[in-house]
């Protein structure tokens, strides 16, 4: 079964409100008509209803179960204007200047997420990593003991041997340009965290560099490397099963015999289904590389370490990749909370 496959599966016993706030463009209104039809939850679109229906109309998207909101003629704006101001970035804000802002459906689908009143955001589709990264990154908070919000994507690589049968989880591919050691440290951690909730497979963290295992010393591989410690370190002392190690190639980390070569005795090396790239540019050309070279089915970006589960879409993304970035959203919610668990608890999947 594939990936996506067990996701659906999944999500069909404990269906999720999932909101949409690119609601008037006909592909994401396609992939909210599916997702509700595979009957994985209720899917909200923001937008003018008119224009909805109008887009909905071109594709002839049935939109007799979706749901669509329109921020300015919602009930909830008055009450979403004065939570905003009260947030200090926006305290003394005019009252135009205040509805101006919240009705954009970025920030209106962000306060409904903080709200608890959709389990779930996809946004992105249309705009700017930056327009839909915003809101949520003002609105929603981080969760307890993360140090930095990043993202992932979730790729399923067809007829491949490497990694957890195809299966790999990249990171950070779209959020933050050139993590400190503590950033990257906290990527590989929650990475790891979303990994195992997925696939139920103990994380094996490969922290990727140009360099294995101290075979060229720079101050760029330093940095890799003291990110791996304190993402292991954390691993250890808050009982998480997981393995890392770095730095290392991108062939010593998924293939077994130039592993077995480069890294003797690691536990990643060669298994490696986590990939934790040293910057965005990396990761983020890797990332797209992978996706169109060999057909792989990309999932992402999902945000990791924010209190609500969100995903920052790309503006290339298919009808069947919106689909299922929903669901694996929406699988996030079932149980967010297990990918933080306290202090001390046994993480378990």
């Amino acid at each position: 079964m594939k990936f996506i496959e067990s996701v659906f599966e999944k999500l069909e016993r404990h269906p999720k409100r999932i909101l949409f706030p690119d609601g008037t463009q006909p592909h994401v209104i396609a992939g909210a008509v599916e997702y509700v039809e595979r009957k994985l939850g209720i899917a909200i679109l923001l937008g003018k209803r008119e224009e909805v229906e109008e887009a909905a109309k071109k594709i002839n998207a049935p939109l007799r179960r979706i749901h669509i909101i329109d921020p300015e003629k919602a009930e909830d704006l008055p009450l979403f204007i004065k939570r905003l101001e009260t947030l200090n970035r926006y305290r003394g804000i005019s009252q135009p200047d205040a509805v101006k802002i919240i009705t954009h459906p970025n920030y209106f689908g962000s306060m409904m997420l903080q709200n608890g009143q959709v389990d779930g955001l996809v946004g992105g589709a249309t705009s700017s990593s930056g327009s839909i990264l915003r809101p949520l990154f003002q609105l929603i908070k981080p969760l307890p003991g993360v140090k930095s919000i990043s993202s992932c994507m979730v790729l399923q690589v067809p007829n491949c041997e490497f990694g957890h049968n195809g299966l790999f989880v990249f990171a950070d591919c779209g959020v933050i340009p050139n993590p400190t050691v503590d950033q990257l440290s906290s990527i590989a951690i929650e990475a790891a965290k979303l990994n195992r909730q997925f696939t139920g497979d103990v994380p094996r963290v490969a922290m990727l560099s140009y360099s294995t295992r101290g075979s060229t010393q720079t101050q760029e591989t330093e940095r890799i490397a003291a990110a791996t410690a304190l993402a292991r370190q954390y691993f250890i002392e808050n009982n998480i099963e997981a393995e890392i190690d770095g730095e290392l190639q991108a062939d010593a980390a998924i293939v077994p015999e130039v592993g077995a070569l480069k890294a003797p005795g690691s536990p990643v090396a060669g298994r490696a289904n986590v990939l934790i790239f040293p910057d965005l540019n990396s990761g983020n050309i890797a990332l797209k590389l992978v996706h169109r070279l060999t057909k792989a089915d990309a999932y992402g970006q999902l945000l990791l370490g924010l209190d609500k589960p969100a995903a920052d879409l790309s503006r290339g993304a298919s009808v069947e990749e919106i689909v299922g970035v929903a669901a694996i959203v929406g699988l996030q919610a079932i149980n967010y909370r297990k990918l933080y668990p306290e202090q001390g608890a046994r993480y378990t999947p």
